[in-house]
């Protein structure tokens, strides 16, 4: 039987905006008895991130700091192979992240990131799926606003059809953001890489599909979607070019209770037709920027790694995220997850509990690369209700509305 270790839960980029905010918030919430501890390359920089928190909590005078830097393979082994669960806030991922997912493999440790990026969420898979299979690792990425919301939105959405009626057959359902908000440069840095590399982006999905596995006589698709008008979001939707459908796609492909023909959309939903156009322009603008180096580099000066809103600016933030499926016996049902901040203060919420949901609950046994809903499922839900985020379902009869909503608007 193989050692303990000497924590539970190591979160790794602590000194970062986003892990100061995890950092923040496991604080607050980490059971009595959690072993955890605070990593990064500086240690004076951790210092001052425990010596605020104990101001919160003295509890946490005592934590313990571990020095590791995203470029020390060494290092980051260590940290792996001291924790059950490690949570990395350090990115761009692509540039910084691979070294600790491979350390992860390769250990048996459970690792969460907040990535939203497709390249490099596809090439761990093609490099350290397997090891972690064998190894028993559990890699989950996309554990923020990328993508758990709707990964863990779909599943809900999908567990109220089947408890209205059983299995399904044909199933789409369709997912409608809406946010207020802004970013942090780390954030910003992640999506100027992903725009900048389209090739490598999809040359990477193509390996990707090559080797991975299928689902047996089912069904998956994540088409992009038409602009227009929809009568379910109330609003004007534009295909929104994130991670998450493919997260969504890869949850549906795992679990048959999606039925054997799933099919998901996901957009954005704007009120103002002006305001939608408006949006789909400087996305574009931004892409066609990121292609060239001197802009590149001029975009990412407006905004630095480690820079990110105040809490009031925060406070003032908002998320819904409404899902709209319909089966093809006429089964219907429209769900919301909606919640605060969705880029730093609920994302840190939702990487914090998804740590601690691996650490501590009854879980299905899987391995390697995998997804919230996979890994995870229903016991996060739980949680993230139990945290404030709201998880409803919107066209519940009176008798059952009650029981069918939890949380806070």
């Amino acid at each position: 039987m193989a050692a303990p270790r000497p924590y539970d839960l190591v979160l790794f980029g602590a000194t970062g905006f986003t892990g100061g905010l995890t950092a923040g918030y496991l604080a607050r919430a980490a059971p009595e008895g959690c072993r955890w501890a605070l990593a990064g390359r500086d240690e004076k920089r951790l210092a001052a991130v425990r010596a605020r928190l104990a101001a919160v909590d003295p509890r946490c005078a005592d934590l313990p700091l571990l020095v590791a830097d995203a470029a020390d393979r060494a290092s980051l082994r260590a940290v792996a192979a001291s924790a059950r669960v490690v949570v990395s806030t350090v990115g761009p991922y692509l540039w910084h992240g691979e070294p600790l997912v491979a350390a992860c493999a390769e250990t048996g440790t459970d690792y969460v990131d907040l990535t939203g990026e497709p390249e490099f969420v596809d090439r761990m898979y093609l490099r350290h799926h397997e090891r972690a299979v064998a190894s028993g690792a559990r890699l989950v990425h996309a554990c923020g606003f990328d993508s758990v919301p709707h990964d863990l939105g779909v599943l809900f959405t999908v567990d109220e059809l089947l408890r209205r009626g059983g299995p399904v057959g044909r199933l789409a359902v369709e997912g409608f953001v809406r946010a207020g908000g802004t970013v942090s440069g780390g954030t910003f840095a992640s999506a100027l890489t992903a725009f900048s590399r389209p090739r490598a982006t999809a040359r990477a999905a193509r390996e990707r599909r090559a080797v991975e596995p299928r689902p047996k006589g089912r069904l998956v698709r994540t088409p992009t979607g038409t602009p227009g008008r929809s009568r379910a979001a109330r609003a004007w939707t534009v295909p929104l070019p994130t991670i998450d459908p493919q997260v969504v796609g890869r949850s549906a492909a795992a679990l048959e209770r999606y039925g054997p023909d799933f099919t998901y959309r996901h957009y954005a939903a704007v009120r103002r037709l002006p305001v939608a156009l408006a949006g789909v322009a400087a996305v574009a603008g931004l892409a066609a920027a990121a292609q060239l180096p001197a802009l590149r580099r001029a975009l990412s000066a407006l905004r630095r790694p480690g820079e990110g809103p105040g809490p009031e600016q925060r406070a003032r933030s908002w998320f819904t995220v409404r899902f709209a499926a319909r089966a093809d016996d006429g089964r219907s049902v429209v769900t919301e997850v909606s919640g605060g901040d969705p880029g730093y203060t609920e994302t840190a919420v939702m990487l914090a509990e998804a740590a601690l949901c691996l650490a501590y609950d009854d879980l299905p046994e899987t391995s390697g690369q995998v997804t919230t809903a996979v890994a995870m499922g229903r016991p996060l839900v739980d949680r993230l209700v139990a945290a404030g985020l709201r998880f409803a379902v919107l066209d519940a009869p009176p008798a059952a509305a009650p029981g069918r909503a939890a949380g806070r608007r």
